[in-house]
């Protein structure tokens, strides 16, 4: 999937979590979403993005949620090739 897909619907899920009273808990629960329904390319597709262009078009809930919680993605990743 292109990273411009995954960015939409990045901000997708960071506009349904931005109505939530508690900011923090919708940052949290951004990153949670993505680790439970996104399967493991998607997420290693976000963390490249992240790491090529710094979160370009990602709305800033949605970047502030993967910056701060982006060990949560990380760890969902199963190991890479070479770091076996």
């Amino acid at each position: 999937m292109d990273s411009q897909s995954l960015v939409r619907m990045a901000n997708r899920i960071g506009d349904f979590f931005e109505a939530m009273p508690n900011r923090d808990r919708a940052m949290a629960d951004i990153v949670d979403h993505m680790r439970k329904f996104w399967e493991p390319r998607m997420r290693q597709a976000m963390v490249d993005h992240l790491d090529r262009g710094a979160g370009e078009g990602l709305s800033e809930i949605v970047l502030t949620s993967l910056t701060r919680h982006r060990v949560v993605l990380e760890e969902a990743l199963p190991a890479r090739a070479s770091e076996k």
